[in-house]
């Protein structure tokens, strides 16, 4: 599968969110700022996770259409890969 640089910058981007969490660490701050912190990097990982899977599940119905295969099986594992990530 290729991966769209869309993709990889935000998971640069959640990098830099998680270093920044560190940096509040080891500053010291409040446990209720880095919390808010943790939250939105939560939730730019469960982005990052649809992003992925939406990009997959074009690429694999586009080859099962080129095939002629029925996608039913492509659409039930992309969903399957959704809930495991929750």
């Amino acid at each position: 599968m290729e991966y769209s640089t869309a993709v990889s910058n935000r998971l640069r981007r959640i990098e830099g969110q998680i270093r920044g969490v560190l940096g509040m660490m080891e500053n010291g701050k409040d446990c209720g700022q880095v919390v808010v912190q943790l939250s939105a990097i939560r939730s730019a990982v469960d982005k990052a996770i649809a992003a992925m899977v939406v990009e997959n599940l074009e690429q694999c119905i586009r080859q099962d259409i080129a095939n002629s295969s029925d996608s039913h099986d492509t659409v039930k594992q992309a969903m399957d890969l959704l809930l495991k990530s929750r």
